[in-house]
């Protein structure tokens, strides 16, 4: 089936992939993946013939490789190996592979095609939908980028049964978040799933779920200038998280960081936008039962505050910006949270996690 954002859930996965790449020749074609995805899901991709001579580019796995001299690697490859206007570059794998590559191929030669096909959870709900492309800087989170989106974006469901648990809730945080902005049905549908033991038919169906909400939302704003604000619950927090575990040396995945956000962020929606209580201990009861808490004392929230600052979503560094809730998709973006305030929810994240 086609979204009308392109977004293709796959059927027969070799068919799909052939409909993408005719009318490119078989020397344009390049294949970026990192050697995770290479280990476990690039054997169905060298199903489809026209693909067995493509030039593949293998970088190293994990957030570590999303840097500009990953993108440099990437751009020296496609010119040692006659990249051209016409080339396409397919990129198989998770988050860090479609915002990297689709990040390379819309800069290289000022654009050229590329398709995601998302291997992980969190790249078939999040990274590889809705076009945002970039790498980490500086110490931030994707700080340099670009919105522009992948020719398609092809969902083989299959891929999923080859993650590990801690791959499975990276993802299944994004989906929580898609939930809360949603209604309260599909929220309850992913707080009642058994994610301990999977039914991997019933996720497919639920991915497809969370990425319509997605894609409704990136529709109305593409641009994000109003509504896809909403997408960035649990992140101005949960970035904070994840940027500073990686200066700590016990880097968070992704999801990971992004669902412990959700309880702090969820604790000021309650606060300033009355979201229920009863709906707020609900999510952040899943999240203590299922995800391990990022240690912290008070003695890191100021720094924790000063990596908030320089979110993207902040018009000033003075002020630190959210989207909230005061009900299951009732969304408030644009709320600027002050500094004690925020501390205390740092506090009530503690308090719930037991830390």
């Amino acid at each position: 089936m086609t979204s009308k954002n392109n977004i293709i859930f796959c059927k027969d996965f070799v068919s799909d992939v052939n409909a993408q790449i005719q009318g490119v020749s078989l020397e344009q074609l390049f294949i970026l993946t990192d050697t995770g995805s290479k280990k476990h899901c690039y054997s169905a991709l060298m199903q489809v013939s026209a693909l067995k001579n493509a030039h593949l580019i293998e970088i190293p796995a994990g957030d570590d490789s999303k840097n500009i001299n990953t993108v440099v690697s990437v751009w020296q490859f496609l010119c040692e190996h006659g990249g051209t206007r016409k080339s396409m570059l397919i990129n198989l794998g998770g988050g860090m592979i479609t915002d990297l590559g689709g990040f390379a191929a819309n800069i290289f030669k000022r654009g050229i095609k590329f398709i995601n096909i998302p291997t992980t959870l969190l790249g078939m709900v999040d990274a590889a939908v809705g076009g945002k492309t970039g790498i980490n800087f500086n110490g931030l989170k994707n700080e340099i980028g670009v919105i522009h989106s992948a020719s398609c974006v092809l969902i083989n469901p299959s891929f999923l049964q080859s993650l590990d648990k801690n791959n499975v809730l990276s993802g299944y945080a994004e989906m929580l978040k898609h939930g809360l902005l949603s209604n309260y049905k599909d929220l309850q549908a992913l707080l009642n799933f058994d994610i301990n033991e999977p039914d991997f038919n019933k996720l497919g169906e639920m991915v497809r779920i969370s990425i319509e909400v997605k894609e409704h939302i990136v529709e109305i704003d593409p641009g994000e200038k109003g509504l896809r604000k909403a997408l960035n619950l649990g992140h101005t927090i949960g970035h904070a998280f994840e940027s500073y575990s990686h200066t700590q040396a016990r880097p968070m995945l992704h999801g990971h960081a992004i669902a412990l956000g959700l309880i702090a962020e969820l604790y000021l929606s309650y606060k300033f936008k009355g979201f229920p209580q009863d709906k707020m201990m609900q999510v952040v009861t899943f999240i203590k039962e299922n995800y391990t808490a990022f240690d912290i004392t008070c003695k890191d929230y100021d720094t924790l505050y000063a990596l908030m600052q320089h979110d993207k979503k902040n018009s000033d560094i003075s002020h630190v910006n959210f989207t909230l809730l005061s009900e299951v998709g009732n969304i408030h973006p644009d709320c600027i949270v002050e500094k004690e305030d925020i501390f205390n929810s740092l506090d009530f994240y503690r308090d719930i996690m037991g830390i």
